[in-house]
């Protein structure tokens, strides 16, 4: 049972497309670091202003009162990304909901991480919120329905996983791999 209607987690559609990004220079990849648990609520406030945005959302299923309730929360917790000008990063400070406001240097590179974040949600994979990244090696997946998806090989508890980042908050998730599945870039 699901209690509220999914909510947008990305405006305008289209947002993490290469085309969008590329033609627009004087817009930057802004990591919106919110008061706890109000992700949704700047996502919101976002909408109304046209401010363009991305804030992963994964379905989550809890038991409230021995009834199962099916809600969309946050990925990465208290983050949401903005894709804005100078104007735009001062109307998304004036929300009273933003803690503080990190600015990506590589615009391409954030909006590759994104992309790759959102297809992994898309595609229904259990994932696993992984922190503090080290460096490991860089793959590519060869095979199955993450094929050309790049990463990185980490193992946890004997596991082996490709670990999906978003290099700039130095967080990301994981999903289990099979070594075959990938090549080494």
């Amino acid at each position: 049972m699901t209690i509220l209607a999914p909510e947008t987690s990305m405006f305008p559609e289209g947002l993490l497309d290469g085309d969008l990004v590329s033609t627009v220079s004087e817009r930057r990849w802004y990591a919106v670091y919110s008061r706890s648990r109000q992700e949704k609520a700047i996502a919101r406030q976002l909408l109304g202003m046209d401010v363009p945005f991305y804030l992963p959302l994964v379905p989550k299923t809890s038991m409230i009162r021995g009834r199962r309730v099916k809600s969309l929360l946050p990925l990465f917790t208290s983050y949401l990304f903005i894709f804005g000008t100078e104007e735009e990063r001062i109307k998304t400070l004036s929300t009273n909901r933003v803690v503080q406001m990190f600015t990506a240097t590589d615009v391409q590179q954030m909006t590759r991480d994104l992309k790759n974040i959102q297809s992994l949600i898309e595609d229904g994979a259990p994932l696993t919120v992984e922190s503090r990244l080290q460096p490991g090696t860089r793959v590519r997946v060869k095979t199955g329905s993450l094929c050309g998806m790049e990463g990185i090989v980490t193992s946890r508890r004997g596991e082996d996983r490709l670990l999906v980042a978003v290099q700039f908050l130095q967080q990301g998730v994981s999903i289990l791999i099979q070594d075959f599945q990938v090549e080494s870039i």
